[in-house]
């Protein structure tokens, strides 16, 4: 008997031992493994339908589901990047050049302040255009050096971004082939119940897909929606603020009015109060409005996440994991409370039983005493 509980530890403690080398092996491509993952799961009922139509072909079925999920996914991405960089080289330029003159902006936002507002910046030194641009000076140097480390960084970098991308891709590619098997045979392994293993599966399949389609969706549109009006309304670089908004967009209830919320102040503040007034009322009813109806739609819905642990999640997430985050923090969060579901299920199915022996005993007849 000691010699059987010696090896079940021995083998306890290999078994952690290995699990957690080969976990180690993987976390230089955690991203790519993940979105791999998140995109095999995105994607896996339009494979289905590929694979009800060619069942004894699951290879190119997988092959056609990868090269729709380019289509669909990826190049869209490597347009909207290229549009990105024109437009930000084309704001740098006029910049430079002086096209684009900040401190005539900020000249105007001064003049059209209050004297209450005029003094309290008097105070803070924030009025005079010389300190304002030696601030700026000292804050671009700063900035320079930034974006030249990052920018050798990103040159260093490029191979291995090359190297996940191929990994995702080629991950993906077999998980849609062989995802169904590779899914049993974890789920076989896990040392859980059978219900709460199918719950758990569950669960993490709705929240990665409902998390990624949804906020995309919302990201696409309240982007798209925000570059439309910065474009009708003649501000420089609307897909570069269409992009902007996008991103922000997937921290829900405050992202994209980080960014039209601060340009309406300014035309309104100039004077320009019919493009202010447009902008404001634009972004809370047409931009605010998408993300009040389809976030809640296709995030909360069925990840069964009230939003302000939607918010918090997903700002932890983005805070440990980084863009990837959007997707991990919802996911940890909704995990969190399908497991403690289980747990107090299980505890109220356990009082249950126990209160049953007791209830059938005092519901049995009295013997009847010797003074009966």
């Amino acid at each position: 008997m000691k010699s059987t509980s010696l090896n079940h530890r021995v083998f306890l403690l290999l078994l952690c031992v290995v699990t957690a080398g080969f976990l180690a092996i993987l976390w230089p491509f955690f991203g790519a493994i993940f979105w791999g993952v998140a995109l095999a799961i995105l994607f896996a009922p339009m494979h289905a339908r590929l694979l009800a139509r060619m069942p004894r072909q699951p290879t190119w079925a997988a092959l056609v589901t990868l090269v729709l999920c380019l289509i669909i996914v990826i190049l869209p991405l490597v347009l909207i990047s290229a549009s990105l960089v024109h437009e930000a080289a084309l704001i740098y330029q006029n910049l430079s050049t002086g096209e684009i003159n900040i401190g005539a902006y900020f000249q105007q936002i001064i003049s059209a302040l209050p004297h209450w507002a005029t003094q309290a910046l008097d105070k803070l030194g924030l009025t005079s255009i010389s300190s304002i641009q030696e601030k700026l000076s000292s804050v671009a140097v700063q900035a320079s050096k930034i974006a030249a480390t990052q920018a050798v960084g990103i040159g260093q970098n490029t191979l291995g971004f090359l190297v996940s991308f191929a990994i995702m891709l080629y991950l993906l590619f077999f998980l849609l082939r062989d995802g169904k098997q590779l899914a049993r045979r974890i789920r076989d392994a896990v040392p859980l119940e059978q219900d709460h293993k199918i719950a758990l599966a569950s669960k993490f399949t709705t929240v990665v897909r409902a998390t990624v389609k949804g906020n995309l969706a919302v990201a696409a549109a309240q982007g798209a929606l925000g570059g439309l009006i910065f474009w009708l309304l003649g501000i420089e670089g609307p897909v570069l603020w269409g992009v902007v908004m996008a991103f922000l967009s997937l921290l829900p209830a405050i992202g994209a009015g980080l960014i039209w919320g601060p340009v309406a102040l300014y035309f309104l503040a100039t004077g320009d109060i019919a493009k202010g007034v447009i902008l404001a009322a634009y972004g809370v009813l047409v931009i605010g409005l998408v993300d009040n109806i389809l976030r809640p739609l296709l995030v909360g819905k069925d990840t069964k996440l009230p939003d302000y642990l939607v918010l918090i999640s997903t700002l932890g997430g983005m805070a440990l994991f980084g863009l990837t985050g959007f997707v991990i923090g919802p996911l940890i969060a909704a995990l969190f409370v399908a497991v403690w579901d289980l747990f107090s299920q299980d505890l109220k199915a356990d009082d249950d039983r126990d209160a049953a022996p007791a209830t059938a005993a005092q519901s049995l007849p009295r013997p009847p005493s010797s003074q009966d």
